[in-house]
Order: C-alpha cells, then sequence, then structure tokens
C-alpha cells in the first residue's frame, strides 16, 4: 500500500447506493480499499475491532463516507459515538445522504464532518460526485 491509500468505510443500508458505489470507484478508477457497513452499530465495530479481533478497517488513513438515515443505529448517532470516542474522534467524515432537512445538515456539522452531500439522482452525477471526492482526498492531508 502507498502511502497515499486511503481506507474508505461506507456507511450505508441502501444495496443500490453500495453498488452505486462500488460502480462509481471502478468507473473512475478509484483504487482505495472500500470496506462496508450496513449501520452505525457494524460501523463502530469494523473501526474498534470486537470480542478481541482488531479493528477491520485500518487505523490509518481512514475516511468515513455516512448516510444518515439507517437502522439501528443511524448517521447521527453514529457520529455522536465517534466524536465521543478518543481513538476515532479526529476520522474524517463525510456525509453522503438524501437528507435536505436543514437539521440534518446542521446537526452534522455540529459534530465535526468534513463534508455534507446530497446523493445525485442519476448515475452520471454520482459517479461525478465520487470522482471529485477522490480529488479531493488524494489532495489531502490524512492521518
Amino acid at each position: 500500500m502507498n502511502d497515499k491509500t486511503l481506507n474508505i468505510l461506507l456507511v450505508e443500508d441502501d444495496e443500490v447506493d453500495v453498488m452505486n458505489v462500488q460502480r462509481a470507484f471502478k468507473k473512475a478508477r478509484i483504487t482505495n480499499p472500500l470496506y462496508v457497513a450496513g449501520n452505525g452499530l457494524e460501523a463502530l465495530s469494523m473501526l474498534r475491532g470486537q470480542d478481541g479481533e482488531s479493528a477491520q478497517v485500518p487505523k490509518s488513513r481512514r475516511l468515513i463516507m455516512l448516510d444518515l438515515n439507517m437502522p439501528k443505529m443511524n448517521g447521527l448517532e453514529f457520529l455522536e459515538a465517534i466524536r465521543n470516542d478518543p481513538e476515532l474522534k479526529s476520522t474524517p467524515v463525510i456525509v453522503l445522504t438524501t437528507s435536505d432537512e436543514d437539521r440534518d445538515r446542521i446537526e452534522a456539522y455540529n459534530h465535526n464532518v468534513a463534508g455534507y452531500i446530497l446523493k445525485p439522482v442519476t448515475f452520471s452525477k454520482f459517479a461525478d460526485v465520487m470522482a471529485t471526492l477522490n480529488k479531493y482526498w488524494t489532495l489531502c492531508e490524512m492521518l
């Protein structure tokens, strides 16, 4: 793995959206490892490790793409949990959601998200968003 490789955790319960992200990564030739969690609880387990096992997502150079509307633990609850965890609180999070509610946007930014992006309706626009994000995180200095 070169030192610009970013470990991306997609926290998304909708299989179609997961497939769209995977297709968009392929189209934009994004080769970063993509880990997928179906809800906030699963994501926390993948980040922290569970039952004596190590974390599934490597501890360095992490980025989280987070949906807000999920079962068990939604995106805002997940943000609250990681911002209160000393080992996870500095992990950059980009919200990728269908929620255009001001209260969700405000709450997300109150939890220090790196961005809040509405999911585009068409795949071509979705692919453009993923390509733009890839350019952005390639330029960012990550831990």
